[in-house]
């Protein structure tokens, strides 16, 4: 990020539930220009499943945030919990990861990027053995899983995790987090 002013950063939008078909469709040339609509620049999306990367004023970055959430909603008529990350917050997010170092397989390897910080209370609720052997560990903002037989088989599902932690979630793989972080740091 050396070439950026000081004045903007990078961020990443993590949308859940916007897909380019089916339920809640929506393109992400679409999307990146409701990025540019609301102030966002160098707006850049991956894949085709609400990821986006984008630069913008700090000051602006939490009104991006809900201001994406409240345009994407309406455009497909559903509550789309969109989530934020820092370039900064992002690149901790890899460095931290627990299960990176015990796998040869990333796909295997999920983050769930919570909204806001559950409280030690709320984390301490979690079932550790409800889903074996299926292993996870909740870092601040983030739930780091190590899923040997897979996501579609895990029971540490997004309404348990919101249930119990209080907060939206959204996932990502191993390989999608790391490649966000490399086009945010382009």
């Amino acid at each position: 990020m050396s070439n950026r002013a000081t004045s903007h950063n990078a961020y990443v939008a993590l949308l859940r539930g916007v897909n380019v078909g089916g339920k809640n469709r929506l393109s992400m040339d679409e999307l990146t220009r409701m990025f540019e609509e609301i102030g966002c620049n160098s707006v850049r999306t991956y894949i085709q499943s609400g990821n986006v990367v984008f630069v913008s004023k700090p000051s602006l970055s939490q009104s991006v945030q809900a201001g994406i959430a409240a345009t994407v909603s309406a455009r497909v008529g559903a509550d789309i919990p969109v989530i934020l990350r820092s370039v900064e917050e992002l690149s901790q997010v890899a460095e931290a990861n627990p299960f990176a170092g015990e796998t040869q397989d990333s796909r295997k390897l999920h983050v769930g990027f919570l909204a806001a910080q559950p409280t030690a209370s709320r984390v301490s609720r979690l079932d550790p053995e409800r889903s074996p052997p299926d292993e996870f560990v909740v870092c601040g903002k983030e739930i780091y899983m190590h899923l040997p037989n897979g996501m579609a088989r895990t029971r540490l599902t997004t309404n348990y995790l919101e249930r119990v932690l209080a907060t939206r979630v959204t996932f990502r793989n191993w390989k999608t987090v790391l490649s966000l972080l490399n086009m945010a740091t382009a």
